[in-house]
């Protein structure tokens, strides 16, 4: 489904929906409270962002202004989101599990006047920081009975519910009506949509200058891209709203569409929402759908008897029929026939309990392995893979519907020109774009550069930082290292990431952790290597497979140490270690490692909200585990 022309602004998006695919009815959004799942039609969105947009017109909200948010995921941030771009005014978003003092400097970085809140505990985070921040004006908690914590604070900023906002808003939307739709009209392209604060593994969060242009021509060309996304989709959104991939490749195409959103409960219910809702569409992270995998192949490979093989058989069809389709062929009448059988006993069973009506699969966020995407292709439900920065507006690069090639993220979108730029020399070795694709092109591995429609306008109040990332020639410098296969972008690894042995070796860790990660006893792993001799890790082993194999109560992973030092275990995984070592080159492969007992969490600090390791953060917190590491006799496995 292609976008219409027409639509030039985010808030067009939506008016085209109910001016050209579906009536204000149509429900648009969906939302489970308590044991029912409420539907919410188009004309509730619209009207609601009005009330919304009268209410801060009538405070004093000009054009240019930034309006914040720390809410999970939820019709509020619709509203709020629609009412703040249908004025002009500026979405800063911020992630729910940043720390106090990164709330703080956002605030203030953006000079936020107002902020959404969407839980008691967020609230009380936001108070902790509240009169430090002196541009705050409106605290507006989107839930009851918020009085008993703001009651106890004394507050330069005023505070008022979510619910007086919309009902106060509604009594005002007759006097504004002209004035938002004069300002609805007099937003460009080229204005101010959002910022979006990215995590970075590292360094002070940078206010990214996201314009209506970077999202509707993202949308435009990611349609044009996937045209298979239409009016009648649903997607199951749980990745954050706060992240450019959730809020472009859900919320935004939903509204270029006039697909259905239905909004997962938490990431634990999320299997049980999937059964319920039952959806089309949905965007992933690769460790989801590592589980998914994992957990399936567990269950097959350990029924017994004739289950167990019939699962492999079914397997060994799905591979073979999967690959005869990849290489241009048509499945032979035998093939097809043991496939449709092989889907009716083992396939249908591991799809339906996704909800058994998913067209396809969205991976972004990090590096989905090659043997993965494999395993949801041999069930034909496709995994698309995308891949873009923050500072692209998410996705400027996706795999088509018609033509997977796993290990790879995609063809370029319309729009785009991507470059592979040699780290040490800076020749640029290629630019390809959507129009020059060959799928015999290949190319050497250099940086990844960027130019086009998707770009961003630069970092908020960071002139020298937008000067380093985006060159004179207008290149963005991605800092992620890749190259051609087949015609496909191919992501090496981060920059940044890259480890340089002792004897001047490069080691991108991405490709190699994903090769042990192929073991179901790791759960996790983080390589250390740089300015080492040789290459050791932090392994978490699967928790569930522990305990199955070893017999291990919960209180054994409640223990104080934080790693496992009980041989046996060690030895355990060590087997899969030794094997899957023979897949790399000599200077790869692992020499020691250590067990951690928990995994690394976005809690603690060591993961970004796309649950990408903060390999320094992660290495001074586990230095001595590192140093013994390396004062230990290594073996090469």
């Amino acid at each position: 489904m292609n976008l219409s022309a027409e639509v030039k602004t985010v808030p067009d998006m939506l008016r085209n929906v109910v001016k050209n695919i579906h009536p204000e009815t149509h429900t648009f959004l969906k939302h489970k409270v308590k044991d029912t799942w409420n539907e919410i039609s188009f004309r509730e969105v619209l009207e609601k962002a009005d009330a919304i947009s009268a209410w801060f017109l009538n405070i004093g909200v000009k054009k240019g202004d930034m309006l914040g948010l720390i809410i999970e995921n939820g019709p509020e941030y619709i509203y709020y989101d629609q009412a703040i771009q249908q004025i002009g005014a500026v979405n800063t978003s911020i992630y729910p599990t940043l720390t106090e003092a990164e709330i703080e400097y956002i605030l203030n970085d953006s000079c936020t006047k107002t902020l959404l809140i969407g839980n008691p505990f967020l609230l009380r985070k936001v108070l902790k920081v509240a009169n430090n921040c002196p541009h705050l004006i409106r605290i507006i908690p989107a839930f009851d009975d918020f009085e008993k914590f703001t009651d106890k604070v004394s507050l330069a900023a005023g505070v008022i519910s979510f619910d007086e906002v919309i009902a106060e808003g509604r009594t005002l939307v007759d006097q504004y009506r002209t004035t938002i739709n004069i300002a609805r009209e007099a937003i460009l392209p080229s204005d101010l949509s959002c910022l979006i604060y990215t995590s970075g593994t590292t360094g002070t969060p940078k206010g990214v200058m996201l314009t209506h242009s970077n999202f509707v021509e993202t949308v435009r060309y990611g349609l044009d891209q996937i045209s298979i996304v239409n009016a009648d989709d649903t997607f199951l959104s749980f990745l954050p709203l706060s992240h450019v991939f959730e809020r472009c490749a859900t919320y935004y195409i939903c509204c270029g569409t006039g697909a259905t959103i239905a909004f997962a409960q938490s990431l634990e219910l999320l299997a049980r929402n999937m059964t319920e809702v039952r959806p089309t569409i949905m965007n992933c992270v690769p460790r989801l759908l590592e589980r998914i995998h994992d957990k399936a192949n567990k269950n097959g490979m350990s029924a017994g008897g004739i289950k167990t093989k019939i699962f492999v058989w079914a397997m060994g069809i799905g591979q073979k029929y999967r690959q005869a389709k990849e290489g241009g062929k048509k499945p032979g009448l035998i093939l097809t026939r043991q496939y449709k059988i092989a889907h009716k006993l083992v396939f249908s069973k591991i799809i339906e309990k996704t909800g058994g009506r998913l067209k396809f699969l969205i991976s972004g966020g990090g590096a989905l392995p090659k043997n993965v995407g494999e395993f949801f292709g041999n069930l034909g439900v496709p995994i698309l893979e995308g891949y873009g920065l923050t500072e692209t507006t998410g996705p400027m690069v996706v795999t088509e519907f018609e033509r997977q090639v796993y290990g790879t993220v995609g063809r370029i979108l319309k729009g785009t020109e991507t470059g592979i730029q040699n780290v040490e020399t800076g020749q640029i070795y290629t630019v390809q774009t959507h129009d020059s694709f060959d799928s015999n092109f290949e190319c050497p591995e250099g940086e990844i550069i960027i130019r086009g429609v998707a770009v961003m306008k630069g970092y908020w109040n960071k002139p020298e930082e937008t000067k380093a990332a985006i060159d004179a020639d207008g290149w963005l410098h991605t800092g992620d290292i890749g190259r051609f296969y087949k015609g496909y972008l191919q992501i090496t690894d981060r920059l940044k990431n890259m480890l340089v042995n002792a004897y001047g070796k490069n080691i991108y860790p991405t490709p190699v952790e994903n090769t042990y990660l192929k073991s179901p006893k790791i759960e996790q792993i983080f390589l250390v290597g740089d300015k080492r001799e040789h290459i050791t890790a932090i392994i978490v082993p699967s928790r569930e497979l522990l305990q199955e194999t070893f017999g291990l109560a919960d209180q054994y992973f409640e223990l104080p140490d934080l790693f496992i030092e009980d041989q046996h275990i060690i030895d355990w995984v060590n087997q899969d270690v030794k094997k899957l070592s023979n897949e790399l080159a000599k200077f790869e492969r692992i020499k020691n490692f250590k067990l951690k007992r928990n995994p690394f969490s976005m809690e603690e600090g060591e993961l970004t909200v796309t649950l990408k390791a903060k390999r320094k953060v992660i290495e001074n917190k586990y230095a001595d585990a590192i140093n013994e590491m390396y004062m230990a006799p290594s073996e090469e496995f």
